[in-house]
């Protein structure tokens, strides 16, 4: 049952996640740019978790733990949304997509390396349709070499930044990680809109699409991630979570009228072929040194 319930957050987690590029798109149009959406998302988010804190009694976490969730912040979250918008100039989105996509792979080798989680065949076998199905959903284009580095480097940040979270949750709640974690990623992207010249939204429509980035695309996902890491792992974990670009494709079918291409329904048919793989037979029970936290990312 606890492996059901983190799978289940996890594809929660995903699903919420999909609605940020469809949002961030609403956002644009309002005047805001990518270090401003960046800055108010993460800022804003930190506020309503640390009012969540503030109603249930809880403190932020200290020393060593506090350290790490800062720097999964400022430098692992801020540094792969950066790393990942700046590539968007350089190649195509569906290539960029594919390769952030590359991190499930990344969060398995090291997985192995780093925490002792065996990778089973049949976790092999759902990487692969998953990855196949990625390509055939997000139809990658080219790219100059500059943003298939920038890109991969998204995907190596995100996966450490899982690894990372993994250990540290064993220590603290979903909802303390990722007050910190956004406090942090807050404070970095406002320093950096600072620099850049702020956009903030031109009417309240604006705000009112910036508030759904903050609760729907931003501390429902993140949170429910967390949770569900510390129940399934962190292999099992980024293998569910391919189902966010499936879901993105249907949002943007069903809201921005964008054509689904018979090739995108094949890869997406892929990508739930490998979700059930997991769900099925890949839910295997963690090693000793997996984590157990009572509500995490």
């Amino acid at each position: 049952m606890k492996r059901f319930i983190g799978a289940l957050l996890i594809i929660i987690s995903a699903a919420a996640f999909a609605t940020l590029p469809i949002l961030a798109r609403f956002a644009y149009a309002e005047g805001l740019d990518v270090l401003s959406l960046m800055a108010l998302r993460f800022s804003l988010s930190a506020v309503v978790l640390l009012g969540i804190l503030a109603v249930r009694g809880e403190r932020l976490p200290r020393g060593g733990t506090l350290l790490r969730l800062i720097g999964m912040g400022a430098l692992g979250y801020v540094g792969q949304a950066f790393t990942y918008l700046t590539a968007l100039h350089y190649a195509s989105p569906g290539l960029v997509a594919l390769l952030l996509y590359l991190y499930p792979v990344f969060v398995a080798v090291l997985s192995m390396l780093w925490l002792r989680e065996r990778l089973s065949g049949l976790k092999i076998l759902a990487l692969a349709i998953a990855l196949a199905g990625l390509a055939l959903t997000v139809g990658p284009g080219g790219g100059q070499p500059a943003g298939i580095l920038l890109a991969v480097s998204a995907a190596v940040i995100y996966s450490v930044y899982i690894l990372v979270g993994t250990r540290v949750m064993q220590h603290v709640s979903a909802i303390q990680s990722s007050a910190v974690i956004f406090l942090s990623a807050g404070v970095t992207s406002s320093l950096l809109m600072v620099l850049n010249g702020p956009h903030l939204p031109r009417t309240g429509n604006g705000w009112i699409v910036m508030a759904g980035i903050v609760l729907i695309a931003t501390v429902l996902p993140v949170t429910t991630f967390l949770a569900g890491l510390g129940r399934i792992g962190a292999t099992n974990a980024a293998m569910l979570s391919t189902l966010e670009p499936v879901v993105t494709v249907a949002l943007a079918a069903l809201l921005l009228g964008e054509l689904l291409k018979p090739v995108t329904l094949i890869g997406g048919g892929l990508i739930l072929a490998a979700v059930l793989l997991v769900l099925r037979g890949g839910m295997e029970r963690r090693t000793s040194e997996s984590v157990h936290p009572e509500e995490s990312q």
